[in-house]
């Protein structure tokens, strides 16, 4: 370091000498100067493309401080380090006051003074030994620096022990401290008690050998018993909501209190918890009678979705708290937790079920869809916890859905008897005169499309619940069986087949004592409603039930729409049927009456056609007029030239009166009757009670059948006086002018009227018929 300055003071003489500037002058043989001015001008150009590159070289071209700094990190010690940074420091300050006063005092006396040569080379030297003064004292305060150096970092070293001491003594103090900060906290913080004890526990097991240390733990351990035993005393005896129950039981856990019991114990006070929850649930609810008497419960105070959302927000929500509670606390071992909150859960699941049970009326079934929507969906939690409530839970989505299906069908029926009942008035129901009430059609119009629409605006509320925003809609269920089991078949083809069950109900089913019997009219209207049924109604049913429901390929089998036809075809028959016999007896009744309460011995000569003759008539034009509104003509068959003018003959019309007549006399009895049967036998066989077909004329047929059949057999049981004969076949003529319109083929009615005179005949003790003519003379009167 000395070296250093005495070159840079050498280099300040040097470089105010006009021969330093000047080498070629030659003059005193001067050398290159090697001073300050040079290191801060830097070598020439020769010089430095001469000398090798050198990094920690600071005077030249190629210096790096990086380099040069590592090297004198890695050489120099600490204490020259320093010195060498001050001495540079004033070294650089120096150079830069000399140049400075060079420059600017001696630039022109470089060029006039040249005699002041020799004296600045003498001052030079002066100089020079001034320099080597400097660093020698430079030196003795670089070894004072070291001194001073090596003083502070023993000084420091003392210091960092001191604090190291100090630490000590405060963490000395901290646990010395412990059993009055628990003993504080513990009564109104207990979670920063556990933290206090948390920190010292390690440090005091640590040194437990020492008695002052054990005597800090055993009264921290103490504390903490009593702590555990307040914890304890206020799980057992307090309501705890779930944030605090967990917080309890946390700090137990802390406490290295056994977690077995602590599970139960959580349990238990989450069980009362959640018991509460149940019973607020259960007090909506109307309790069950204990007598057993089946009563009509009072409406429930709230509707369903109120007590689904209450459910769910208080009971289940709860329920998955304390769950995600004892998981976190206990770990995923749920041996106790499963069957726990699987027994709760039913009695959720029941509880929801008997408030679904209140829902008696068809209500909004909007409601009902959002409520069990709402259910299925906050229901997701739960059945992570438990996945074996996954079925009961769907179970009870779609029996609520399957009940309001059930429902619906018995709406369904119940409207259709209310239709059924206000068709029944508008029959029954008085007419004023001049004032027509509606006509069959009509009514058959309205119950037809009241009942289709209602059926349709079911199948609309019923789709609510296959909606697709609906959550529970996609569970296997919905898909398949709710769709075809429940609706297809359990309500529109079970519907229909009630409908068609019960319409035959009238024909089939024995009236009740003091019940009024169906009007026939009634019947009319059922039969034509279920020809239109099995005709169309039920393919446009079954198609737009198919639509809205569409079936998997995989599901269950369904009813085909051709039985359902047949089912309702069969149903129109049978009630055409008894329409048919309704009819026949009440015309047959009236004849019956005719002929037992009439004196067929005493009477007198006919000269009028009695009036229940003209009363039958008029109430077969009736009966064809009604039958007429709902049916088709039908087919007759081709008629003789001459039917209403046909002889009618006490004999048939294989006999002459004139052949036979003679003979006949009460002595022979045997040859009329040998010749009726006779003719039985080459006749066509009139079947009575024959299904009927469904048109006009084949019903009409069949209700003339069996009044003339009812005439034949009361005839049959009378005995007669002449009188009496020719009154009968005054009748029978009046009979054929008019009912041979009505029926289907003439020779019908021809023959049993036949078959009417030929037993009057048999049953007459004076068999002398009327002449054909005053017989039509009589009845063209009446």
């Amino acid at each position: 370091m000395a070296a250093v300055t005495a070159g840079n003071g050498a280099g300040s003489g040097a470089g105010g000498s006009p021969e330093g500037t000047g080498g070629s002058t030659g003059g005193g043989g001067w050398r290159r100067p090697h001073g300050p001015l040079q290191r801060h001008y830097g070598p020439s150009t020769a010089e430095a493309a001469e000398a090798p590159p050198d990094p920690t070289d600071i005077n030249g071209p190629h210096f790096d401080p990086e380099v040069f700094m590592n090297k004198v990190r890695s050489e120099c010690p600490l204490g020259q380090l320093l010195a060498r940074e001050a001495a540079l420091g004033r070294e650089i300050r120096a150079l830069d006051s000399d140049m400075q006063t060079l420059l600017y005092e001696n630039y022109n006396k470089f060029i006039s003074a040249t005699d002041t040569i020799r004296k600045m080379k003498v001052d030079f030297r002066h100089m020079e030994a001034e320099m080597d003064d400097l660093a020698a004292n430079m030196a003795a305060i670089s070894a004072s620096s070291a001194r001073v150096s090596a003083a502070l970092q023993d000084r420091h070293r003392r210091g960092a022990q001191l604090a190291g001491v100090q630490a000590l003594l405060r963490k000395l103090q901290a646990l010395v401290e412990v059993p009055g900060r628990l003993r504080r906290w513990a009564g109104t913080e207990p979670a920063r008690a556990l933290r206090c004890h948390a920190r010292a526990r390690a440090v005091l097991r640590h040194y437990r050998h020492l008695p002052s240390f054990r005597a800090i733990e055993d009264e921290s351990h103490a504390i903490m018993a009593e702590l555990a035993q307040r914890l304890r005393t206020r799980l057992r005896e307090e309501k705890l909501d779930p944030k605090e129950l967990t917080e309890c039981v946390e700090m137990l856990l802390q406490l290295e209190e056994p977690a077995e019991e602590l599970s139960e114990e959580f349990l238990s006070q989450a069980g009362t918890r959640l018991e509460a929850e149940l019973a607020a649930l259960e007090a909506e609810l109307p309790a069950a009678d204990p007598s057993g008497v089946a009563t009509t419960p009072p409406p429930p105070a709230s509707d369903i979705l109120d007590f689904v959302d209450r459910g769910s927000s208080a009971f289940v929500g709860t329920l998955c708290q304390l769950a995600g509670s004892y998981r976190a606390l206990f770990g995923e071992d749920t041996g106790r937790l499963e069957p726990f909150a699987a027994t709760l859960a039913a009695r959720y699941f029941a509880l929801l079920e008997r408030r679904l049970a209140l829902e008696r009326g068809l209500g909004d079934t909007s409601l009902l869809v959002r409520a069990l929507d709402r259910f299925h969906r906050r229901l997701r939690t739960l059945l992570e916890l438990l996945p074996a409530g996954a079925d009961a839970a769907a179970t009870l989505v779609a029996r609520a859905a399957r009940e309001r299906v059930d429902r619906y069908l018995r709406a369904l029926q119940t409207f259709f008897l209310g239709c059924l009942g206000d068709v029944r008035q508008a029959l029954a129901a008085p007419r004023p005169p001049g004032k027509e009430g509606p006509g069959l059609p009509d009514l058959l119009a309205t119950l037809a499309a009241s009942v289709l629409g209602q059926l349709k605006a079911v199948l609309a509320y019923v789709q609510l619940f296959t909606a697709r925003d609906v959550a529970f809609a996609s569970l296997p269920y919905f898909k398949g069986e709710f769709c075809v089991t429940a609706v297809r078949e359990g309500l529109v083809v079970a519907f229909v087949r009630w409908l068609c069950r019960t319409a035959r109900g009238f024909a089939d089913g024995p009236a009740e004592r003091g019940a009024p019997a169906a009007p026939p009219a009634l019947l009319l209207l059922l039969a034509r409603l279920c020809l239109d049924y099995e005709n169309s109604t039920i393919s446009y049913i079954l198609t737009l039930t198919d639509e809205q429901f569409p079936p998997q390929d995989s599901g269950p089998a369904v009813t085909p729409g051709p039985a359902l036809c047949a089912e309702a075809r069969a149903a129109a028959q049978r009630l055409l049927d008894h329409y048919v016999q309704v009819q026949g007896a009440a015309v047959a009744q009236m004849l019956r009456k005719s002929v037992e309460t009439r004196d067929w011995l005493g009477t007198v000569e006919p000269r009028n056609v009695r009036a229940v003759m003209k009363r039958v008539v008029e109430d077969i034009t009736a009966i064809d007029v009604q039958v007429g509104q709902l049916f088709e003509e039908g087919v007759r068959r081709a008629q003789s030239s001459d039917s209403s003018r046909r002889a009618f003959s006490v004999y048939s019309s294989s006999r002459a009166p004139g052949r036979y007549a003679p003979s006949y006399t009460p002595s022979a009895p045997m040859d009329t009757h040998l010749l009726s049967n006779i003719q039985k036998l080459f006749s066509e066989r009139i079947d009575i009670f024959s299904p009927v077909e469904f048109n006009k004329v084949s019903v009409l047929t069949g209700i003339i059948k069996i009044s003339l059949k009812t005439l034949l057999e009361c005839v049959r049981l009378r005995t007669l006086g002449r009188f009496g004969l020719q009154q009968v076949q005054v009748d029978g003529h009046y009979l054929q002018l008019y009912l041979w319109r009505f029926a289907s083929d003439e020779r019908v009615v021809q023959g049993l009227l036949d078959e009417v005179a030929a037993s009057a005949a048999h049953r007459c003790l004076d068999p002398v018929p009327m002449e054909h003519s005053v017989v039509e003379l009589i009845c063209e009167r009446g």
